[in-house]
């Protein structure tokens, strides 16, 4: 087996009750497919995802021909702050910091707002508990694991948020974002994004990127508005090893 061919993914399968893990290369090859199989099978893997460079056409062969089902096209945007936002510039009023009297409506936000992502899209992973994800996800946002967590309050409190993130020493990411369904169309998806991008110009960052779903149009926009320009794009693919029937509590 070549070193970190595949690694176990411990919160994902603490998370679903599933041994998960991640195949941490971009290409398959026959190769490369049996050494994961035949670790898999060893390290009694539930289920193994797998994120493909579709530059490579026979990468993606491989990957239907073996057992890889297609849940999501991730398309990465990234934009330059200094080139996109003036210095002077400000978020919109509406935005804000996050408080702790934020939380539960945020958390309740989240459970509703990410379901066109891929562990939606795979029917092995039950809804309830994709929900759950991203509650516990932007719970923990709050908590520290995000550096700035961004609040749309038009004055009813929380109907949107973004996170932001520190990626090494220059580069940031926008993690999550969600808008109410009820408060869309009043730019505060581009405010939340401007935000973030503001966020990270006071720090001297010099590139924040974006990551969302190939039919999510309506936020490439909001991206695009912002300054964003596509970066990369690949396929989120799942292939499992347990029975078709197999159900989570």
């Amino acid at each position: 087996m070549e070193p970190q061919l595949c690694r176990h993914l411990a919160w994902d399968s603490e998370f679903f009750g599933l041994r998960i893990a991640r195949f941490e290369g971009s290409r398959l090859t026959l190769a490369t497919i049996e050494c994961a199989a035949s670790w898999c099978a060893a390290e009694r893997i539930d289920c193994l995802y797998f994120l493909a460079d579709t530059s490579d056409p026979a990468t993606v062969g491989l990957a239907e021909d073996h057992g890889f089902r297609l849940m999501d096209l991730r398309v990465t945007l990234a934009a330059n702050p200094a080139r996109v936002l003036d210095q002077t510039r400000r978020p919109l009023s509406f935005i804000r910091l996050a408080r702790t009297e934020d939380f539960e409506a945020v958390r309740a936000l989240a459970r509703v707002s990410h379901r066109g992502s891929r562990f939606y899209a795979d029917p092995r992973f039950p809804d309830h508990l994709c929900d759950r994800l991203y509650e516990t996800w932007i719970d923990k946002s709050c908590s520290g694991y995000a550096d700035a967590v961004f609040i749309a309050d038009a004055g009813a409190g929380a109907v949107g948020y973004a996170t932001a993130h520190r990626e090494g020493a220059d580069e940031g990411s926008l993690g999550l974002i969600a808008v109410d369904p009820a408060s869309q169309g009043l730019g505060l998806g581009r405010g939340l994004t401007t935000a973030v991008l503001d966020w990270a110009l006071r720090r001297e960052l010099s590139l924040v990127r974006v990551v969302t779903q190939g039919w999510n149009v309506r936020a490439q926009r909001i991206y695009a508005a912002c300054g964003f320009l596509p970066e990369s794009l690949q396929l989120w693919y799942h292939r499992w090893f347990t029975d078709a029937d197999r159900s989570l509590a």
